[in-house]
């Protein structure tokens, strides 16, 4: 019996990966292997990601075979540099100081040959590169940019229209160096954000400190880190204090405390106190390394929008192309046009068959969006998210730990008779010190708040009543601890406690009632506390087109309708299940079609995988949450949603601008050219000059503000 062959996935840097006309190139070559699953394309960060079953050698000579060489991430490592300019920019530099000297021998009527000379040296030294990837093309079978480019150089020569040649190379040369120093600014807000963890970490090995490449660092080894120092890798303090700046993984503008206990992760800065930390995760697992691989990851999953412009484009071309074809054939037969008139409007029509700037008019501004949105603590976990979320005009929510914090506070503490507040919040922590739940915690916590000391009261004897409380002894005297239902078995609940826990209780409140044997002393009022920043959060939600909120909540309907209502849901369903807040999203889909919806990724993933936009909150401390969801919110910061909605809505209306402006430009010189209106050189400068264009204004996605929707 034949074993079945592993499948592997390997990334292949190639430098030349510039636009959907080499991933055609490399689709040709690949895509047809049985040994080949699947191919993902990076074109920003010049990456091919393939699954195969085949050796990787392979793979690098088919790609060497496309005229587009490659390395193999598994032997190199990433590359965190941007493609070289220099060769471009030299040969362009060449090429434009021989096409003003010829310009300028041609007004002077020089010896009558220079300015042709110079013209075709114009050529020569900037084409050189394009020819060489027009050859590759024609060999490859496939009509792309730089073959349509070089046909109609030399078609120009052939006519004698030197200059008008030499234009056509020198600005398409150009047109590629902006293009390509462009993009390589939008690749260096990606690395920029890996380039945030140190190289090198301050580590304890065998007693002796020294500083080790973090590629070297294991997990469980001694991190020191000095204030204002960045930490290198993610790690737990074992020891020492520090405020720390975790902007750059959160995207929280806040510095936040640390402790002993406490997690630090990679990339953030320390900054006023010494730690000492140990590892837990290596460099190429910490979170950082993790936002840039789904990031990186997130280039190649595109947009249905994406697809769409590509599958458009596979067509334009060879109908360009094919126009072209007619126009310098059939008006010489038909028509009695010279054909010298006709070849020159057919090579016009080549110049603006290549559809470069239809194509990358929406990749670079997915990217941009994308990259900005990580800067900001928010990772899309692919384009076609980044356009679904832009048309989301409903969101529900999860109610625990998502609008509120998850874990519950005092709120009130009441009198009922002789013993003062401080008094009854001593006894019934000091009873519920040897409890764990939540409630006890949080009692605690509020008892250290206010200044009260557990030790000053001496617990006795100690007996639980499963569900319901306890019984203790306190300095002597015998008190009953617990819940509304104990006490009325008891037969202690008189009609003031009854008023006094209607109305807690109304309000979504969870009561601890201190008794003796014959009346209640005291209660303390908990609730789940809401987010600060979650009213201002509902506001701006309306401020971005969110027209309908629905809050989806297990708790019970007393606490979820007082939440809903404090924040104003517009409609609140309390007690469910997993399963039934699935269900619920379902029937939103039915009502409203695209659906986003907002939880913690655990108890929520049903709902989150179902919705058009799942959004899991807290991503730098659950896997679950990064696997879950759509969309992640790498703090627990529910701020950070009308700014993600914000964002994807300034990206569609970009890609709708750059299509429109591609588009246009193309129709309008089709136009031009098929009736002879247009030359060669203009065509060529508005072609180029759209893609430049498009690229520019998808790059200004990387320079929205997160409050720029107020």
């Amino acid at each position: 019996m034949k074993t079945p062959e592993t499948i592997r996935q390997s990334t292949f840097l190639i430098p030349d990966l510039c636009c959907a006309t080499e991933e055609g190139l490399i689709r040709k070559k690949l895509e047809h292997r049985r040994d080949i699953q699947d191919l993902d394309f990076s074109v920003v960060s010049h990456k091919l990601r393939v699954r195969h079953t085949c050796n990787e050698e392979v793979i690098l000579r088919l790609l060497k075979d496309a005229g587009l060489p490659g390395i193999s991430e598994s032997t190199h490592g990433p590359s965190l540099h941007g493609k070289k300019h220099t060769p471009l920019l030299v040969s362009t530099g060449i090429s434009a100081t021989l096409f003003l000297l010829g310009f300028g021998a041609d007004v002077l009527g020089l010896f009558p040959a220079l300015p042709s000379i110079l013209f075709v040296g114009a050529i020569v030294a900037g084409g050189w590169h394009i020819g060489l990837k027009g050859v590759n093309a024609a060999r490859n079978l496939s009509l792309d940019m730089n073959f349509l480019m070089i046909i109609a150089a030399i078609g120009a020569v052939i006519l004698g229209e030197y200059a008008e040649g030499a234009a056509v190379v020198l600005l398409f040369s150009v047109s590629l160096l902006l293009e390509s120093m462009s993009i390589d600014r939008s690749r260096r807000a990606i690395q920029s954000l890996m380039k945030l963890a140190p190289a090198s970490a301050r580590i304890q090995r065998e007693g002796i400190e020294q500083d080790l490449p973090i590629e070297q660092v294991a997990v469980g080894d001694r991190m020191f880190i000095r204030p204002g120092e960045r930490i290198a890798l993610d790690g737990k303090v074992i020891a020492g204090h520090s405020r720390v700046n975790q902007a750059p993984v959160t995207g929280e503008s806040v510095p936040v405390e640390k402790n002993s206990g406490d997690p630090v992760y990679a990339g953030s800065l320390n900054e006023n106190g010494a730690l000492e930390v140990r590892v837990t995760k290596t460099s190429a697992d910490s979170t950082l390394a993790r936002i840039v691989h789904l990031v990186e990851e997130a280039q190649s999953k595109k947009a249905p929008i994406q697809s769409l412009v590509e599958r458009f484009a596979r067509y334009y071309t060879p109908a360009v192309f094919g126009i072209a074809v007619g126009i310098a054939i059939l008006p010489p037969l038909l028509f009695e046009v010279p054909f010298s008139e006709a070849f020159y409007r057919a090579l016009v029509l080549l110049v603006i068959a290549c559809p470069c700037a239809l194509v990358i008019s929406t990749p670079i501004t997915l990217v941009s969006a994308m990259t900005n949105a990580a800067r900001h603590g928010i990772l899309f976990k692919g384009g076609k998210h980044v356009e679904v979320l832009a048309g989301v005009k409903v969101i529900a929510f999860d109610k625990t730990g998502t609008l509120t914090e998850g874990k519950p506070v005092v709120t009130d503490v009441i009198r009922l008779d002789s013993l003062t507040e401080r008094e009854i919040l001593g006894i019934v922590a000091a009873a519920e010190s040897h409890s764990e739940h939540q409630i006890a915690e949080a009692l605690i916590r509020k008892a250290r708040l206010d200044g009260v000391a557990l030790s000053e009261f001496s617990i006795g004897k100690f007996s639980a009543m499963p569900g319901k409380g306890i019984r203790t002894t306190v300095d002597g005297r015998d008190y009953i601890v617990g819940n509304h239902q104990l006490v009325e078995e008891l037969g202690l609940c008189s009609a003031e406690v009854e008023r006094v826990l209607f109305r807690l209780e109304r309000g979504g409140k969870t009561v601890v009632l201190l008794a003796d044997e014959t009346k209640v002393l005291g209660l303390i009022a908990l609730a789940d506390a809401v987010r600060q920043e979650a009213q201002q959060t509902m506001r701006n939600l309306g401020k971005v087109g969110i027209q309908r909120s629905i809050l989806l909540s297990g708790d019970n309907n007393a606490i979820a309708a007082e939440v809903g209502s404090r924040l104003g849901f517009d409609v609140t369903k309390a007690e469910l299940l997993p399963d039934q807040k699935l269900e619920a999203i379902r029937d939103l889909q039915r009502d409203y079609s695209s659906v986003a919806m907002v939880g913690d990724g655990v108890n929520d993933a049903p709902a989150l995988a179902a919705a058009n936009a799942g959004i899991a909150m807290g991503g730098i401390g659950s896997d679950t949450a990064l696997e879950t969801a759509d969309i992640v919110l790498m703090s627990d910061n529910i701020a950070s949603i009308p700014y993600a909605i914000h964002l994807s809505r300034e990206s569609l209306r970009i890609i709708k601008q750059n299509i429109a402006l591609a588009l246009g430009t193309k129709l309008l010189f089709l136009g031009l050219g098929a009736w002879g209106l247009t030359s060669l050189w203009l065509a060529i400068l508005a072609d180029d000059g759209a893609t430049l264009l498009v690229v520019l204004n998808g790059l200004r996605l990387l320079n929205v503000e997160e409050k720029s929707y107020i």
